[in-house]
């Protein structure tokens, strides 16, 4: 691997292979490593530009003829709460959140594997390792935290903290002005509780205390199902040809 200053980042092109959210479709991405004393800095402009972080890469599409995938990050201080958002909130109180240093567990693998299994039973990743994982946690030149989700337990009440049951994780990393969310996953048992909502819910909280401007959510593809619930979190921004601009 070649280390890149943040003045002059060498960017690659991955081949062509099939897309994962829209059928008949190809995808390749443009990247660049993230490595060095820079890569905090490089990541925000990159963040800003488009881009997501895997690893030490950073990355987006870059597709012959297509331009579906949009990178959309939620305006927290503008961010409106509806009915549903709160009983998600609600029903999920029993909950403690816990930030946590970027290092893997085996709880928390056994837990990726369970989300991975009923949820992308058909995807490339249900094949990752306990190696793999821990490779996606820690392999990281920034600011990277795991965030992990327990049930309450007997003392919850005093200290804040809880040794209960994990039922969900979120692989997080902090940029200047916002949070970016890299991945995370929920015990998938649990769909009344609208997990995956509850964890962006928290991220947007987390952001406002924090005084950030935005929580990045990824891409986001219009016609691609699994997609389309990140269109929820008004007031929403992608970035288009001319900036960053509201998804209506």
């Amino acid at each position: 691997m070649t280390s890149h200053t943040l003045d002059q980042p060498q960017f690659y092109l991955t081949a062509s292979q099939t897309c994962p959210y829209l059928e008949g479709k190809m995808e390749r991405k443009i990247f660049t490593y993230l490595v060095g004393d820079n890569a905090p800095h490089l990541n925000d402009l990159l963040s800003a530009g488009g881009f997501r972080r895997s690893q030490t890469i950073a990355y987006r599409p870059a597709c012959d003829g297509c331009q579906a995938c949009l990178s959309v990050r939620v305006l927290v201080s503008q961010f409106t709460y509806s009915r549903s958002f709160t009983r998600v909130l609600n029903r999920n109180k029993d909950l403690i959140a816990s930030i946590k240093p970027a290092v893997p567990t085996s709880e928390q693998y056994s837990l990726f594997q369970q989300y991975l299994q009923s949820r992308h039973g058909d995807g490339g990743m249900v094949e990752m390792s306990m190696n793999d994982y821990a490779a996606m946690v820690e392999e990281s030149h920034i600011d990277t935290m795991l965030v992990e989700y327990r049930l309450r337990d007997v003392d919850s009440g005093i200290t804040g903290q809880s040794s209960g049951e994990l039922i969900a994780v979120a692989l997080t990393d902090h940029l200047g002005d916002a949070t970016s969310m890299v991945y995370s996953f929920f015990r998938p048992d649990m769909d009344k509780r609208s997990l995956g909502t509850f964890i962006i819910l928290d991220h947007i909280q987390r952001a406002v205390k924090e005084g950030l401007d935005y929580v990045y959510l990824g891409y986001w593809v219009k016609h691609s199902p699994k997609m389309a619930y990140k269109a929820r979190f008004q007031p929403l921004e992608f970035l288009g040809n001319h900036g960053w601009e509201p998804l209506e």
